[in-house]
């Protein structure tokens, strides 16, 4: 099981119920195919399906659902993952974490360039917690 300290930074940084469903599946996973990549992958997807990304956590997100396409089509498929970012989500509601996230541009931007704006926004600011 991992322990508190040794779970991933932005997992650290949100709410208790995103800790213990990253920790509770990754124990599950690492049950069925042992420690490693493929434990961690399982449960950061079961994170994505009730949490979204949001600068540097994970926030809670509206419904509960696969968060992009390489998320409702499973692990074999090709799509690209949203990282973290609901692309199911509405264009308000990312126009929202646009806003919230201080991203320039945003009234103009299509939905996939919110999403990936949202990305690189967060990237950033996880990059910038971690070297606090």
């Amino acid at each position: 099981m991992p322990a508190r300290k040794d779970m991933p930074s932005t997992i650290a940084r949100s709410p208790k119920k995103a800790q213990d469903t990253f920790v509770k599946t990754h124990d599950s996973a690492v049950e069925e195919y042992g420690e490693g990549e493929r434990a961690h992958r399982t449960a950061f997807a079961a994170v994505k399906h009730s949490f979204e990304k949001v600068g540097d956590h994970w926030e809670p997100k509206a419904e509960k659902g696969p968060s992009d396409p390489k998320a409702a089509g499973g692990r074999d498929t090709k799509a690209d993952t949203a990282g973290g970012v609901d692309a199911n989500a509405s264009k308000q509601h990312l126009m929202d974490l646009a806003k919230r996230l201080e991203i320039s541009g945003r009234s103009r931007m299509t939905k996939p360039e919110l999403v990936d704006a949202i990305q690189k926004a967060n990237a950033r600011s996880t990059r910038k917690a971690r070297s606090r």
